[in-house]
């Protein structure tokens, strides 16, 4: 089925994004001085999350149609693993998002790192996220 062969690809898309920017730019921006730290992060972020949120809503479509098509549970699993880091980032995450987006680049200091910090661990669970969902829709592609 082409469709849930398309939403294991996107899904391991998300999947490697959010595994690089845990493993290789988050660890390097933490490397700087707070205001570069802050100066990077507020545009990659805004550009990470444009990318990944249209990656788990296309996964998660695909998904739905590959579950729709099938009635196989892990399709359906995989859609909603692929969907969770919407609410996920809307509600644990958007608050120390918004606090780092608030802060003027003169007031980076402590408090922006140790929020960056708190922001890198709570990516963790995105990347855990689209994770499952890679493996539920890669489960489903060999049933």
């Amino acid at each position: 089925m082409i469709v849930g062969q398309l939403a294991l690809v996107v899904a391991a898309a998300f999947t490697g994004a959010a595994i690089y920017v845990g493993a290789c730019e988050h660890p390097a921006r933490l490397a700087l001085d707070d205001r570069p730290m802050l100066t990077q992060w507020k545009p990659a972020y805004k550009h990470g999350a444009v990318m990944q949120a249209s990656l788990a809503l296309v996964g998660t479509i695909f998904g739905l149609i590959a579950w729709w098509q099938s009635r196989e549970w892990l399709w359906l699993a995989g859609a909603v693993s692929m969907v969770a880091p919407w609410p996920y980032t809307l509600l644990v995450i958007k608050p120390t998002n918004d606090a780092l987006l608030a802060t003027d680049l003169q007031q980076a200091g402590a408090q922006s790192r140790a929020l960056i910090e708190k922001w890198g661990r709570l990516h963790a669970a995105r990347t855990a996220f689209g994770g499952l969902a890679t493996v539920f829709f890669y489960a489903a592609s060999l049933t």
